[in-house]
């Protein structure tokens, strides 16, 4: 009797243990928009595996990407530190070539690449919670071809195309992209990446360890291409608002390749050991996207461009189908990993997200509780204006350094940013923007320069 209480006591703690350490997959998806999916309400565009990940669990209707473009967006995650903070605020490789040559200011000065001094997500996992690590896909957090930057020394076990690529030169097999070995001429990119992601996860299975993998796809990024049967599919359907029917293609096809990592969650009969997340880094490229009814897109400090998609699931800790409409940003991901883990913060480093694991357990919802933004550079298509920008609530606040002017908008009336409020409401627009002020100076934001 002793033993078998003694195997079963044992057994228990095992069982503990496992669910104590939860295997992540995160999916982080380039260029995708708030509304590139049919659980947000679209109904052009087919995404039938990612609508069912968001019935198994929670999906957030104002979620933020920490930038309006990429590189910031994926520093601020993988750190835990906002964009001015690291002083990584626009697309790598920053020049001044994207500066129109009428404008009054010159772009803020900025860090070409992440630190390795910079304490990653994976880093921590590894170190201190024995898990295994793998990067799969866009990295973008270095420039050129000073390889020392890649995953593999920020912590990372694997590295499977993560390079200083912003896109890939084809998304068809021979890829050119570093890291990532040519296996099959005529391979889709975001099936490649799906395969390597399933083959780690498996092997971490049957080793019993518990895996952190970043699945972070090119996939939608330019160019835009697509397997010949979807993009000949969105070529015959009425593609509402959308500029390029292979971005379509490109939707679905992401879908299917996200559809078959979940899959082998389900076959190796750990998808209740496994939180996932799934987002995007920005808002979609004008050229192609379409983030109607918000305004504007990637590279603008408007809804278009920061406010994205995230589905969070956790079987037995996440309640399914829920639907949160708190404020978040991406950076809360990296306290709330952590958290999830069994790990504590960095208390030595500064730390800018919250963590949300009390919100998604259903226990505490954030209140009073400000989101900001740090963009004092031009995107690549030269059209936004130079600005920071304040969440509190429902009302959003943008200041822009070139006319030192700022709008105010009221979120949950005026999801389009149509009404600007801040001559109606002064008292609330000199709250916010000088909040936003103390926000810069606390965090060493790097401004722009007068020409």
């Amino acid at each position: 009797m002793k033993i078998f209480i003694t195997v079963f006591t044992f057994s228990l703690l095992l069982s503990f243990k496992v669910l104590s350490k939860p295997n992540v997959l995160f999916i982080l998806i380039d260029d995708m928009g708030w509304m590139d999916l049919g659980c947000q309400g679209n109904k052009n565009l087919r995404t039938p595996n990612i609508d069912n990940l968001a019935k198994g669990g929670m999906r957030f209707t104002d979620a933020y990407a920490p930038a309006p473009v990429c590189s910031p967006t994926r520093a601020a995650i993988i750190t835990g530190q906002s964009p001015a903070r690291l002083q990584i605020t626009n697309h790598l490789p920053h020049q001044d070539r994207f500066t129109p040559k009428d404008s009054k200011l010159l772009p803020a000065k900025m860090l070409n690449h992440l630190s390795l001094e910079s304490e990653t997500l994976a880093e921590r996992l590894k170190k201190d919670a024995h898990y295994a690590t793998a990067f799969i896909g866009k990295w973008h957090l270095y420039t050129g071809r000073d390889k020392k930057y890649n995953p593999l020394n920020q912590g990372f076990d694997i590295n499977i195309g993560g390079c200083s690529y912003g896109g890939p030169p084809t998304f068809f097999d021979p890829y050119r992209i570093d890291f990532l070995p040519d296996r099959k001429e005529g391979e889709y990119l975001p099936n490649r990446l799906a395969d390597e992601a399933i083959a780690f996860i498996s092997e971490q299975n049957s080793k019993d360890k518990p895996f952190f993998v970043a699945l972070w796809n090119y996939t939608v990024h330019w160019p835009m291409e697509a397997p010949d049967k979807l993009v000949e599919k969105y070529q015959k359907l009425p593609i509402k608002g959308y500029r390029d029917h292979r971005y379509a293609a490109m939707i679905e096809a992401m879908d299917i390749a996200i559809g078959k990592v979940l899959k082998s969650l389900d076959d190796l009969n750990i998808t209740e050991e496994t939180l996932v997340i799934f987002t995007s880094d920005n808002g979609p490229f004008g050229g192609v996207g379409d983030a109607s009814p918000l305004r504007a897109d990637k590279g603008h400090l408007y809804e278009g461009g920061i406010r994205v998609p995230l589905i969070v699931r956790w079987p037995g800790k996440v309640e399914a189908g829920a639907v949160e409409e708190t404020p978040v940003i991406l950076t809360d991901l990296h306290p709330t990993i952590l958290s999830a883990t069994g790990l504590d913060l960095n208390s030595t480093i500064p730390n800018d997200g919250h963590n949300l694991l009390p919100l998604l357990k259903g226990k505490e919802k954030l209140k009073n509780r400000a989101v900001y933004w740090h963009y004092p550079n031009f995107a690549f298509h030269r059209d936004n204006r130079l600005g920071s920008a304040i969440r509190e609530g429902d009302h959003k606040l943008i200041h822009f350094y070139d006319t030192d002017s700022v709008e105010l908008y009221n979120l949950k009336n005026d999801i389009g940013e149509k009404n600007d409020l801040s001559g109606k409401m002064p008292q609330l627009a000199s709250r916010l923007k000088n909040k936003l002020k103390v926000w810069l100076q606390d965090s060493g934001a790097v401004m722009p320069t007068k020409r």
